[in-house]
């Protein structure tokens, strides 16, 4: 990836919320709908401000300036998706049927999850974000704009969209340079953490693991199974995710081994039958996407293919139906 042309289309591609037009009017819609559209930005704006934080964490980790350059545009990004969400939050609350506020789920694990990537190492925070990234860009955000299904809503989304695709090939950038023989040279290079250190990780992980699975369920599985009910863009971003995980640098990363040896307990019919919740809990996602999901002609084409064509191809699930 050429750094530098990212940089400048990050800069070229920058938009202001007030560059909409929000004197439209929404579409009609009944009580149950608004409540639940109305709740599904409440909750995306706070989505929005917990990936602001985390690039802003990645910002402050890099030692590339343009790659610095391109992670404050990332934050200057993503402060704008939640003033967006919100404001579409606003717009489609019509009739104020009820006092909207985020989800506790996502309240209690953005700050578990802020603190934990300050003592993790750069690649398990990595591999959280670009799973996120994967699920907000391929289902969540497109599945909630086709139920919207109103011009107003159709603006701010495409603009917010290409903005993640810019996100998204980073990611995959990021992934890349975690698990390259040059970061495993720095990290041999570097000093142990302090025993402290390596506690309050232990920690933090802890209570991200605790976190995750409630906040994954009512945050996004939730919300997916009303404007994604066939599941089929959820199932399309959960295959981006495993079939990055089986890449040979990928697959060889400690993290990665951990959550594909939980799976691998889960689907085992003695192991997932006496420990099945706890390993649900663990992995922190549904049922539904811990079992494979890709086939062997997808395993081969992602362990020979490179991470840019990787992200292209994950990027191109946001214009299939």
């Amino acid at each position: 990836m050429n750094l530098g042309r990212m940089l400048e289309k990050c800069h070229r591609d920058q938009w202001k919320v007030g560059d909409l037009d929000w004197r439209r009017t929404p579409r009609e819609m009944g009580p149950d709908d608004e409540v639940k559209i109305v709740q599904y930005f409440t909750d995306m704006a706070g989505i929005e401000r917990l990936a602001g934080a985390l690039f802003e964490e990645q910002r402050r980790r890099v030692d590339d300036p343009l790659l610095r350059d391109i992670f404050t545009t990332f934050v200057v990004d993503e402060v704008r998706h939640a003033h967006a969400a919100q404001m579409l939050a606003d717009f489609y609350d019509v009739h104020h049927y009820r006092t909207y506020q985020q989800n506790p789920h996502l309240t209690s694990f953005t700050p578990a999850f802020v603190d934990a990537i300050k003592y993790l190492s750069p690649g398990i925070a990595n591999a959280y974000i670009t799973a996120g990234e994967l699920l907000l860009d391929i289902a969540l955000l497109r599945s909630l704009d086709a139920y919207v299904n109103d011009e107003m809503s159709h603006a701010a989304m495409t603009l917010i969209n290409r903005d993640e695709s810019r996100h998204l090939a980073i990611d995959y950038y990021m992934t890349e340079y975690y698990c390259s023989d040059e970061y495993a040279a720095k990290l041999a290079a570097a000093p142990a953490a302090p025993l402290d250190v390596q506690l309050k990780a232990g920690w933090a992980f802890a209570l991200v693991l605790y976190h995750a699975a409630p906040f994954f369920r009512d945050v996004f599985f939730g919300p997916m199974e009303l404007v994604d009910p066939d599941g089929k863009r959820l199932l399309a971003a959960f295959k981006r995710i495993q079939l990055l995980g089986q890449k040979d640098a990928v697959a060889k990363q400690p993290f990665t081994r951990f959550m594909q040896t939980m799976q691998g307990l889960y689907n085992n019919p003695i192991s997932g039958t006496l420990f099945g919740p706890v390993l649900q809990r663990i992995i922190g996602t549904d049922p539904r996407v811990i079992v494979r999901l890709y086939d062997e002609a997808e395993l081969e084409w992602a362990r020979r293919a490179s991470f840019s064509e990787m992200a292209e191809e994950a990027l191109q699930q946001k214009y299939l139906n």
